[in-house]
């Protein structure tokens, strides 16, 4: 886990950090706030690894679930706000802007490293889940997930031919 603020020189970024305003913001704690002085602006990206039916629908959501926020950033900070919304699929699709979004994103960043993290997420979750369910069966009977976990045997017939 990333340190919740890092400072260095005129760039701060903040990690999971609530941005208190003058006005009432519902969203107010992005992922990730990098705030430049020197170029007076501030980046709000907030990430999200939704079902692959919701990709479209997930980005807009997060655009318009921070603006107010990027408002009042504007207003009391006098910087220049910019909202990147991150998205990938539970299985490793990306939307067609992640690559734009990202090269806004200050130092290079790899959308494979970014997909593979997802997908090692997505198979650490359905593993637990597939444990659990398997835990769950009366008495610690885990006859179900042997049987879905097993390698399948070629299947061999006889053939009698007269």
């Amino acid at each position: 886990m990333p340190k919740p603020v890092y400072e260095k020189g005129d760039v701060t970024v903040l990690w999971n950090q609530a941005v208190h305003t003058d006005r009432e913001v519902t969203a107010n704690r992005p992922d990730i706030i990098i705030k430049n002085k020197k170029e007076k602006t501030c980046t709000l990206i907030d990430a999200a690894m939704p079902a692959q039916r919701n990709l479209m629908q997930k980005e807009a959501e997060k655009k318009l679930k921070y603006k107010s926020l990027c408002i009042e950033i504007q207003r009391m900070w006098n910087l220049k706000c910019t909202i990147i919304p991150v998205i990938i699929g539970a299985t490793g699709i990306v939307t067609r802007s992640l690559r734009k979004n990202l090269e806004a994103v200050p130092r290079k960043h790899s959308i494979d490293s970014l997909q593979k993290t997802v997908m090692l997420g997505t198979s650490h979750i359905i593993r637990k889940v597939l444990q659990c369910e398997a835990s769950s069966l009366g008495g610690g009977d885990h006859r179900w997930f042997k049987r879905i976990t097993r390698k399948k045997r070629p299947v061999t017939r006889d053939i009698h031919i007269e």
